[in-house]
């Protein structure tokens, strides 16, 4: 039976977990989504409003991004004040320019003498094949995000940047699976670390505690997994891939002071977090970007757990969230495509 005509009845009922906490665990991080009602897309914001230092590690080979040079060690600015997530592929930077505009309205951003200008960088990842690819996340978008921000948990799976998410397309799209957003958090000696991924990634993801394959390509009738890196070293040929069609995103946050080198190297270890919970990672035609934040909400007065601490704590919880970003997905009929979850196929 070809992989698009099958029912949600076909496959189990299993439900996801229940969460594992959310990056609003961690003091001074709000979140808020927009979902367009129009098609699957949309964005995410994670707003640190009384400043957070950042840090950045961009992989794979077709990144889309803004403002991610000015996060170097060595670069004049030490602060942000949000991260913006979003579909849309390039376009949807755009997202960026409302967030921006909602902060300066708050009063929120680096004082340049002529104004108050909000430090926003951001992300996108590709989720175009999902409906009419014209409409994508715009200012008017990210400006909505933010009115939607607080410290609540935010939802996970089929909202904003993850909306339009799909795992599992290195054997083509029709064989792939739905991905989205999820979220985590762990604490450590009254340190808290956090992590909100959307996961739109070109190979499967795996429960990083067992190194099973909970979602990601199918079996060409559809209905089990095929697991992408075991049918890759056997010699199966993956399809054609459109560059940058793919990638997995997020932000993880601490409220830890760390200086911009610590949190550049953050960033840089918690995607080990990818490579435990995604295979293939890091793919040429995937954007992987990690955004670490630092609130400082722990006063600086108490010492901070040792870098290989919180570097532990950052991996195990981008892993944690890139697994609870499928678990939480729901599946998506659009035309003739059924995108099952991993909910349909019983694998949670």
């Amino acid at each position: 039976m070809p992989s698009d005509s099958i029912a949600p009845s076909d496959f189990s009922d299993a439900v996801p977990e229940p969460s594992a906490g959310a990056i609003t665990d961690v003091d001074g991080i709000e979140v808020g989504h927009f979902s367009d009602s129009r098609r699957p897309t949309g964005c995410t914001v994670i707003l640190a409003q009384g400043g957070a230092v950042a840090g950045v590690d961009v992989r794979g080979g077709g990144p889309g991004t803004r403002e991610t040079d000015l996060l170097a060690s060595g670069n004049f600015v030490q602060q942000v004040h949000g991260i913006v997530l979003a579909g849309g592929s390039a376009w949807g930077l755009a997202a960026a320019d409302g967030a921006v505009r909602w902060l300066e309205e708050q009063g929120v951003g680096l004082d340049v003498r002529y104004g108050t200008l909000p430090i926003v960088p951001a992300a996108v990842l590709f989720d175009l094949p999902l409906g009419d690819a014209r409409i994508r996340p715009d200012a008017a978008a990210g400006y909505a995000a933010c009115q939607a921000a607080s410290r609540l948990a935010p939802a996970e799976g089929n909202v904003g940047a993850g909306s339009g998410a799909l795992v599992g397309k290195l054997f083509g799209v029709h064989r792939a699976m739905k991905g989205g957003i999820g979220t985590a958090s762990i604490e450590v000696d009254g340190f808290r670390m956090g992590a909100l991924i959307a996961c739109n990634a070109l190979g499967d993801v795996l429960d990083p505690g067992t190194g099973r394959v909970v979602a990601g390509a199918r079996t060409e009738d559809g209905r089990a997994l095929l697991d992408t890196r075991r049918a890759l070293l056997r010699g199966e040929l993956p399809k054609p891939i459109l560059a940058a069609s793919n990638t997995t995103i997020g932000v993880i946050a601490t409220d830890a002071t760390l200086t911009k080198a610590q949190a550049n190297r953050l960033a840089t270890v918690a995607h080990d977090g990818l490579a435990r919970a995604i295979n293939p990672v890091h793919t040429m035609s995937d954007g992987d970007t990690l955004f670490a934040l630092a609130t400082g909400a722990v006063p600086a007065t108490r010492k901070s757990p040792d870098m290989i601490v919180l570097c532990t704590m950052a991996a195990e919880v981008v892993a944690r969230a890139t697994l609870r970003a499928v678990q939480a997905a729901q599946s998506v009929r659009l035309d003739a495509a059924f995108y099952p979850c991993v909910g349909d196929l019983g694998k949670v």
